[in-house]
């Protein structure tokens, strides 16, 4: 059966984007019951290449993350939940898997280059950051993991780790498993926009709706998201392509939502087809956007606030987590040394 990895940075509460992109979607997968293993990852370490100095943002996200997980419905009796850095075999892979990799190749992958450039970094790349392709690889590979539910931004990613795998297993011994992404099945969700009309809702850009908004902070960013710029009257004939609300609505939207919110339409290419010949308002649609997600995240919201009662629940549950993972990974790096014939004293002897 396969073997799932998946995780997020800490570098803040989970949002929309999160949600939609990947973490309804292994919740899904957790309840199908079609999965070997399921592993899901806290990438402190990683979010640490371009916060070093900031230690505490990372450390104190942690549980915000892990609370974010649970409120979503995960399931530590069927996911294993852990945090990266307590994984030490990761870094020993990383570096063994440096050797398999080129500068050139890394300074090519569209994904290091995109985010390089949005955090600014120019010529100040710090060299954790730039290898973190690489580090991903050992994530993926320590578990096995021939799945991975990904956005489409990360697919260059998925790539090199495929390209790695390769490399190792023809350089050494098969050992190592090759893996595939997994993309949302609503296209729509891939990449949420920011509310701001930026191409991506981020932590570090402060466009975002998180999960563990309240029900006022909901409506008033959904109040002020960007919408078509050119649809100043209600009169006027709007855009929907490219406009963060419909896009919302495309990913968020069901039939069954006009019924309860909406009922002067019968699905959402109705709602498109007034807003498009005009005489369809911002605030109507806003509103049953908002409405939609309010629907939406009061249950994890809900479930949040009873869980973040007991912290201490959440530590165990991480640490647990944490050592049954390092047991994988370790078994993973054993193979890896002995392909590599560097596992010297397995014996009483020195290897020959």
């Amino acid at each position: 059966m396969d073997v799932v990895l998946t995780g997020d940075r800490p570098t803040g509460r989970l949002h929309l984007g999160h949600y939609v992109g990947s973490l309804k979607r292994r919740v899904e997968m957790q309840n199908s019951g079609n999965y070997k293993n399921m592993y899901v990852m806290i990438a402190d370490a990683q979010a640490l290449t371009d916060n070093a100095g900031n230690i505490n943002k990372v450390r104190d996200n942690i549980s915000e993350v892990a609370l974010d997980y649970l409120a979503c419905g995960l399931d530590p009796e069927k996911v294993t939940i852990f945090i990266q850095s307590q994984i030490p075999e990761l870094c020993e892979l990383s570096f063994y898997y440096m050797n398999l990799v080129t500068v050139s190749r890394l300074q090519r992958n569209p994904t290091v280059k995109n985010e390089i450039q949005l955090r600014g970094f120019k010529q100040s790349i710090p060299v954790g950051f730039f290898t973190y392709p690489i580090s991903q690889a050992a994530d993926i590979t320590a578990f096995k993991a021939n799945l991975v539910p990904v956005g489409e931004d990360q697919l260059p990613m998925i790539e090199q780790t495929r390209e790695i795998v390769r490399s190792f297993n023809s350089t050494y011994k098969e050992v190592l498993v090759e893996p595939e992404a997994i993309l949302p099945e609503n296209s729509m969700c891939s990449r949420l926009p920011g509310l701001d009309g930026a191409a991506k809702m981020s932590k570090s850009l402060g466009n975002c709706i998180y999960l563990s908004d309240s029900s006022n902070d909901i409506k008033k960013k959904v109040q002020s998201m960007f919408t078509d710029p050119t649809h100043l009257r209600v009169e006027d004939p709007g855009h929907t392509e490219n406009n963060p609300v419909f896009i919302y609505l495309d990913a968020f939207c069901k039939d069954e939502h006009f019924a309860a919110f909406l009922p002067a339409y019968q699905n959402l290419q109705e709602l498109k087809d007034h807003y498009q010949r005009g005489g369809l308002g911002d605030g109507t649609v806003k509103k049953f956007l908002n409405e939609i997600l309010q629907s939406e995240l009061k249950p994890i919201r809900e479930r949040r606030e009873v869980l973040a009662q007991d912290l201490g629940y959440i530590f165990k549950m991480l640490k647990h987590g944490s050592q049954k993972a390092e047991e994988v990974a370790a078994q993973t790096l054993q193979e890896v040394k002995t392909a590599m014939g560097i596992n010297y004293f397995n014996g009483n002897e020195l290897n020959k």
